[in-house]
């Protein structure tokens, strides 16, 4: 009877390897079709493969533990003819690397004769980046110094792929790497677009999450409508994010170490597009100031910040910060927190949409905007950031109480 090669099968669009972990049917054992046999793991779930078809299990070419390429052969199921022709495979034609179940062969010894565990060679093309890309990882002082040259960080080498033990990006790499970038086009980054870069590398090495409600904007627009001095729609997210964290400023506490760092001044900041960049001015106790006062240093801060001429004492030091992207017509964004805050509130563009009146039983329109907080899930969880952002939004309806 013919022999049924079990495949690694190709487990999601970025995988490209699995490791066995448990095997489900013993050899000798009659499997139906679809029948699970090998229970895998990825880095992303744990995932069953099936028979392909009606059959016995002859061989089980895997050891438990190891990991196998996707279209790797983990195994044999003797089938008959008529399943053989329907898979489109040659019965009478030996199975290939009949030594699997050895375990000595290329593709299935993941162990070296120093017992150094080993990588397997991904099969699948057309990744986004390679599946075998690590990035640097571990950096000789060779490479570091090079690196420092070029003002590199291994940020900038996550997509590379390495061909040094376990993956390593070795000098060979790196070099090969900047000989490619000179054949594309290139042009000097801005200090103030380096800066950005290096400051939102930072704060991506932590975990970081984000929560959003729909807001009506009614009440803030018609508040609007009738205040002189007018303030940005920022402002009012500003300071009723302000007078929130003055009830309770623990949410934008940083954690440093195993302590809780909480703030000493209500201190918030709000992101301005400058060219090439975003600066953000800092308004100081903006839980000790009313709207109406905030204006004009607000409105202030924003043209100064435009043209690149921001004070120092308005600058740096903030506890959280406020972004509009809703100017740029977006209606939903995460923001990302700066790397010495935990908070970042964020407004969207405001949009006319039905919303159900009880008191007239009928759908009416409102203008609605979604506002989001992004925030450091080291200090905080869900609930709590979901709390917060209730309680700006309880502000923002009352627009004459900010």
């Amino acid at each position: 009877m013919p022999s049924i090669p079990i495949i690694m099968p190709q487990l999601g669009e970025s995988i490209a390897e699995a490791t066995v972990v448990n095997l489900l049917v013993p050899v000798g054992d009659q499997v139906q079709t679809g029948q699970d046999i090998i229970e895998v793991e990825t880095s992303k779930a744990t995932m069953n493969v099936a028979s392909p078809c009606p059959g016995r299990v002859e061989k089980l070419a895997v050891k438990l533990g190891e990991s196998y390429p996707v279209g790797a052969v983990l195994g044999y199921l003797e089938a008959s003819e008529e399943d053989a022709i329907r898979l489109g495979l040659d019965g009478h034609t030996p199975p290939r690397n009949r030594d699997e179940g050895n375990g000595n062969h290329e593709s299935a010894n993941r162990t070296s004769a120093d017992g150094a565990h080993k990588s397997v060679q991904p099969t699948v093309r057309g990744l986004p980046v390679p599946a075998n890309a690590v990035g640097a990882s571990y950096m000789s002082p060779r490479m570091k110094a090079r690196m420092v040259e070029l003002g590199l960080h291994a940020a900038d080498l996550a997509g590379l792929p390495g061909s040094g033990a376990a993956g390593r990006v070795t000098i060979q790499d790196f070099e090969k790497f900047i000989a490619n970038l000179e054949k594309h086009r290139l042009s000097q980054a801005s200090t103030m677009r380096v800066a950005v870069a290096d400051a939102m590398r930072r704060s991506w090495t932590r975990p970081l999450a984000t929560v959003a409600l729909p807001v009506c904007f009614d009440p803030l627009l018609a508040h609007r409508k009738t205040s002189n001095p007018k303030p940005g729609p920022a402002l009012y997210a500003l300071r009723a994010l302000a007078l929130a964290l003055s009830e309770n400023s623990a949410p934008a506490g940083r954690l440093i170490g195993n302590k809780i760092v909480h703030p000493s001044a209500i201190d918030v900041g709000f992101a301005v597009e400058a060219e090439d960049g975003v600066l953000v001015p800092v308004i100081r106790q903006a839980d000790k100031h009313s709207l109406k006062d905030l204006v004009e240093r607000y409105d202030q801060l924003v043209e100064l910040a435009r043209q690149r001429k921001l004070p120092v004492d308005a600058t740096g030091g903030s506890i959280a910060t406020v972004t509009n992207f809703g100017t740029f017509g977006l209606t939903w964004a995460t923001p990302i927190p700066l790397p010495e805050q935990t908070l970042v509130l964020g407004m969207g563009a405001a949009r006319r949409v039905p919303n159900w009146d009880e008191a007239k039983g009928q759908f009416v329109p409102v203008m609605e905007a979604n506002v989001t907080l992004s925030f450091d899930h080291r200090v905080l969880d869900g609930g709590a950031a979901g709390r917060l952002l209730a309680r700006v939004a309880q502000l923002l309806a009352s627009p004459e109480t900010l």
